[in-house]
């Protein structure tokens, strides 16, 4: 029996691995070493909350409700999931990450129950979710783009946003500073743009990168 609860925290670790890679490929905030955790350690607390206790309530003649435990972890992994989104910007990140811990400790919980098909099936669904079906919808889903750059040319500011207003972009949030240097004037801007696909994303992009007397341009 020991051996078979080894075998389950064996599997359960590489399942929650194999999601975290995928992660870690993405540089995300949580990687394998997390997921593997958190798959792990939810296996492990269902084989306690099945099984550690069997013995004790038969000799004393009680009855005890088994799902106790994974009651627990179902709302408790939300307290690491959370710590994983971040508002910044007008942005939120880490809501698929959360998300994908929450459905590893759900897989953690299915092979520490000994439900090995549906666990492994699980992980495979997770999987497709994160890798094949932002393939699919590359085109058509939302993208959140933002944007910082510093320019010596005004006009660029103002060809910029007449840009996102031509191409119906909605925009989040701008902001825009203004600094002196050896009397030269630098126009720093900020600012969160959402579009429709990654098409239209680039082609902002490049709109932007054409632009002259743009002296540094970041993109996340």
């Amino acid at each position: 029996m020991e051996w078979t609860f080894v075998i389950r925290l064996l599997l359960a670790g590489m399942l929650g691995a194999v999601i975290g890679l995928d992660r870690e490929f993405r540089a995300k905030e949580a990687g394998f070493r997390t997921h593997f955790l958190v798959c792990l350690g939810s296996a492990l607390f269902v084989i306690i909350s099945i099984y550690a206790f069997t013995d004790y309530a038969k000799e004393n003649g009680f009855n005890y409700d088994v799902s106790r435990v994974a009651a627990q972890i179902v709302s408790g992994i939300g307290f690491i999931g959370a710590g994983t989104i971040i508002f910044q910007k007008q942005m939120i990140k880490g809501l698929t990450t959360a998300a994908g811990m929450w459905a590893t400790a759900a897989i953690g919980m299915s092979i520490g129950a000994g439900m090995y098909i549906l666990g492994i099936s699980a992980t495979v669904l997770v999987l497709i979710g994160l890798e094949l079906l932002s393939v699919i919808f590359k085109g058509i889903g939302l993208t959140t783009l933002s944007i910082s750059l510093t320019t010596t040319d005004q006009n660029n500011l103002e060809l910029i946003l007449k840009e996102i207003e031509l191409r119906k972009h909605h925009l989040v949030s701008y902001t825009t500073t203004t600094e002196s240097h050896a009397d030269v004037a630098l126009y720093k801007v900020s600012f969160v743009v959402k579009t429709i696909g990654y098409p239209n994303s680039n082609s902002l992009i490049a709109f932007i990168q054409s632009l002259k007397g743009i002296t540094q341009l970041n993109i996340e």
